[in-house]
């Protein structure tokens, strides 16, 4: 009934469009930069706001959004799909002409995008790719599976795994396995280390080595420290030395050192992370966390808000990928933005000097 009612208001409002002089989803006038003038409304869905880079995401999405011209609703849903459904839901109703959407799982949104493609409103999948619908028109990101490469290849290289006699002991900690991006870091990261854990040279003390095995839930820190810790007081508590955890984000890296802060002694391992979250890097500063890939969301962010433009101008939309990211019913015409790691030695290069952050948020 609900899906019913929304349709024949969605049908009127396109009715009196084409009474008006436009046809399907309100179509803004251009300006000369390719902008658009004011009318124009985009909905920008964010999972939550219980992790820092979602926060920065939604406000450099905004901000971005408001300079070009566009009316901006920003949601966050909390991490709970129904509540990103109805976000999204209201969205449209509300007259959306654009959707920009990080679903917090990527397979649960097929009412809500099945209204938007009733309505004729184009999608774009914001960094998390939308799973199993033809409703999605494009996909911005960072090159996801060379943030897993950059992060074996730095354990690869720090460890000097060609030279070295090993073995070296490592454990992994993956994403949500209701994050289509989780499979892309893991299994980047895992290809380039693959060879030296079936030669042995690389020994998982644990056995946990599938990506079922090591993900997690939400990305959440208390449920990566939680296995963490269970780890260590199972194969490590012997005086084993661990000598890499391997990590795919900043919120599961901190769960894991929290877990070492309290149940380990021995040699400090090698930690991976991403996002650059500032307690991560401050951990980076202090030597609690090797290194953490840094995605710089105002590049993001500006992509999205030029494909955005383009969209509603009806220009040719910025991709540089037509080929690898299936969401099981089409290949998402994608942007992909390329991804660096950040560590002690060249945090403030990275992060301080492109004003990302300023010292004072990192002492």
């Amino acid at each position: 009934m609900k899906k019913r009612l929304l349709s024949v208001i969605l049908a009127a409002g396109m009715t009196i469009g084409l009474l008006a002089g436009c046809g399907g989803a309100a179509q803004p006038a251009s300006t000369s930069d390719g902008g658009a003038k004011g009318g124009s409304k985009v909905g920008v869905s964010m999972p939550t706001k219980d992790l820092q880079r979602w926060n920065q995401d939604g406000a450099n999405m905004e901000k971005e959004l408001k300079a070009a011209g566009f009316d901006v609703d920003l949601q966050f849903a909390s991490n709970d799909v129904q509540t990103q459904v109805s976000q999204i839901e209201n969205m449209i109703s509300s007259g959306a002409n654009v959707l920009v959407i990080a679903a917090i799982e990527g397979s649960s949104l097929g009412e809500a995008l099945d209204m938007a493609k009733e309505a004729n409103i184009p999608v774009i999948a914001y960094d998390r790719l939308i799973m199993n619908s033809d409703a999605v028109s494009y996909y911005a990101t960072f090159d996801n599976y060379k943030v897993g490469t950059v992060q074996g290849t730095y354990v690869k290289d720090t460890l000097d795994l060609d030279n070295a006699a090993g073995p070296f002991n490592i454990e992994f900690t993956a994403g949500d396995p209701g994050d289509n991006n989780a499979g892309f870091f893991f299994n980047g990261a895992y290809d380039v280390l693959k060879d030296y854990v079936d030669s042995g040279k690389l020994n998982v003390v644990s056995g946990q080595k599938t990506f079922e095995e090591v993900a997690t839930p939400t990305w959440a820190t208390e449920v990566a420290q939680n296995r963490a810790e269970n780890i260590l007081s199972s194969y490590y508590a012997d005086g084993t030395e661990l000598d890499v955890w391997l990590c795919s984000n900043d919120s599961t890296a901190l769960g894991v050192e929290n877990a070492l802060a309290a149940n380990y002694s021995g040699k400090y391992p090698i930690i991976t992370g991403q996002d650059c979250d500032i307690e991560n890097t401050k951990n980076m500063i202090a030597g609690k966390q090797s290194m953490s890939v840094f995605k710089d969301t105002r590049t993001l962010a500006s992509q999205v808000v030029k494909m955005v433009g383009q969209i509603l101008n009806n220009q040719t939309v910025d991709v540089n990928d037509t080929k690898t990211y299936d969401n099981g019913v089409k290949v998402v015409p994608s942007f992909l933005c390329e991804p660096v790691f950040a560590d002690a030695n060249n945090y403030k290069t990275i992060l301080i000097d492109s004003g990302y952050y300023t010292e004072d948020q990192l002492k």
